[in-house]
């Protein structure tokens, strides 16, 4: 069949069947034309006009733009449209209108450019309703807002896992708890357990990884961290699978992390409290039993000395009697003074505690023992520190170093120069301090589990009491430290006390 030519009549054809074309078009068809000296005017719209701005007969027939754009956005579209050069193929720009029934609404034209000889700059394009879209884009974006507020305003960081990349997002909260700025870069989950300690790192593993197989419904672990600055800190991380593949492997994991340094350090305060109330309780209880048996032998004394005086008949055999009373007198108020002391120590849990130097209080001894040194010739090494500072109780401090002090004189052996040794180092954290002598020693093997029990001697010392090391011990354990004994008969006696420098 031969084409029949294109005439008129064609053209006015093709006119009608684009102007019914474009008006069975649901979107709103559009052309614009801007003059060089900025006249905007919209030559042809399509009937979806109407639907669109919500128009009357009468506003259609002298319908313009900036009747429904708010003004701000209209005065941006015009700017717009004398931005666009020659170079310039489409041209997109979104706005706000305000409608009748609708209310506010947001449209997005896009359309092609044509700049004729004379400057007038034509665009033939579609305008579309993106209000939906635009307040799903609103409400994301103010979600995203208050969650960026809450990991800010909150002291948890938040980390995010992509499991397949092997690639994690840590929150500027995170980076902050192991003292890092936002320009460090830890953007791979090795570089943060390759900072977990030593000790910890194998339940950290076998925690994470019950959750990684679907054992767990959540995965938590507390594990020391090391600092930018070097020093560890206690982070308790949570954590959730929130995306697997087809064969339950996990691809996306988020969680928390929290800086628990504190409540750890009060929970081993915790610890040590409730250690040393129930080491004092056994304590007391163990020396209500001695004490109990001690007043038990005094009082027995006592009836049997003063049945003697109510029997006896002669004065002389009574005052002789009544001497023996003084005695044992002398010796329950000797036995109530120990009581009385111990309970002093053992029935308080805290004691007011100073920063003190040892070296000058070792000093202080020394020179309060000055004519016992003198008199036995005495030896004195002292290497401990000027610089070393114990948080300690001052009189207490003062008791234990005359008490291991006075003990090396009294105990110093007949056939050579007595020797006290005093020095000091640091066992982890802590402050040790050893007070040695070369004197009798004790066999520890007979006595070791003795030799800090109250009434116990083992040599034959006329001074000796039993109730020295026994308050000593007492002393120390209740500021939290220990005391140590290492001793070889006839070698001597060498005393540790472990300081425990929390205030």
């Amino acid at each position: 069949m031969l084409r029949k030519p294109y005439d008129e009549k064609t053209r006015d054809i093709s006119g009608v069947f684009f102007k019914k074309l474009v008006s069975k078009i649901p979107d709103l068809i559009f052309q614009l034309s801007l003059s060089p000296n900025g006249e905007l005017s919209s030559p042809f719209f399509n009937k979806a006009v109407i639907k669109y701005f919500e128009l009357s007969k009468s506003e259609l027939r002298n319908f313009d733009l900036s009747q429904r754009i708010i003004e701000s956005d209209f005065l941006s579209l015009i700017e717009s449209l004398q931005n666009v050069s020659e170079s310039t193929s489409v041209w997109t720009h979104e706005f706000r209108a305000f409608l009748p029934t609708k209310g506010l609404r947001w449209f997005k034209a896009v359309a092609n450019v044509e700049i004729d000889e004379f400057k007038f700059t034509s665009l033939f394009g579609r305008l579309s309703d993106v209000t939906e879209e635009k307040q799903r884009e609103i409400e994301l974006k103010i979600s995203e807002e208050r969650f960026q507020f809450a990991m800010e305003a909150s002291s948890n960081g938040v980390w995010d896992i992509d499991v397949t990349a092997d690639r994690v997002f840590y929150s500027a909260q995170s980076m902050k708890i192991l003292e890092f700025d936002e320009q460090d870069s830890i953007d791979y989950q090795s570089k943060w357990d390759d900072r977990i300690h030593p000790d910890d790192l194998a339940e950290y593993q076998y925690q994470f990884k019950l959750h990684l197989d679907g054992r767990t419904p959540f995965y938590e672990n507390a594990k020391r961290m090391l600092t930018k600055s070097g020093n560890y800190k206690w982070i308790l991380s949570r954590g959730k699978i929130i995306k697997r593949d087809s064969l339950g492997n996990a691809l996306r994991i988020i969680g928390t992390d929290i800086d628990i340094t504190h409540q750890k350090v009060e929970e081993k305060k915790l610890v040590q409290s409730l250690q040393i109330i129930g080491e004092q309780n056994s304590r007391l209880l163990n020396f209500a039993h001695i004490v109990s048996h001690n007043l038990n032998s005094h009082t027995g004394n006592f009836k049997m000395l003063l049945d003697l005086i109510d029997d006896e008949k002669d004065e002389e055999t009574k005052n002789e009697v009544l001497g023996y009373l003084r005695t044992s007198s002398n010796a329950l108020n000797q036995t109530i003074e120990h009581l009385k002391e111990l309970v002093d120590i053992n029935t308080r849990v805290l004691h007011k505690k100073e920063n003190l130097n040892l070296d000058l209080y070792i000093k202080k001894v020394l020179e309060i023992l000055s004519s016992d040194i003198c008199k036995n010739k005495v030896k004195i090494f002292n290497k401990v520190s000027k610089e070393c500072y114990i948080e300690f109780n001052p009189s207490y401090l003062e008791s234990i170093l005359l008490n291991f002090t006075t003990n090396a004189i009294k105990y110093s052996h007949p056939d050579r120069t007595p020797e006290i040794n005093y020095s000091q180092y640091y066992e982890g954290d802590k402050i040790v301090l050893e007070i040695g002598d070369n004197g009798l020693g004790i066999d520890l093997e007979r006595h070791g589990d003795k030799i800090f029990g109250m009434y116990k001697t083992f040599h034959k010392n006329e001074n000796a009491r039993g109730i020295g090391l026994f308050i000593t011990k007492n002393q120390i354990e209740s500021m939290g430290g220990r005391v140590t004994v290492e001793s070889l008969t006839d070698k001597g006696t060498t005393f540790k006390i472990y300081f425990n420098n929390e205030v």
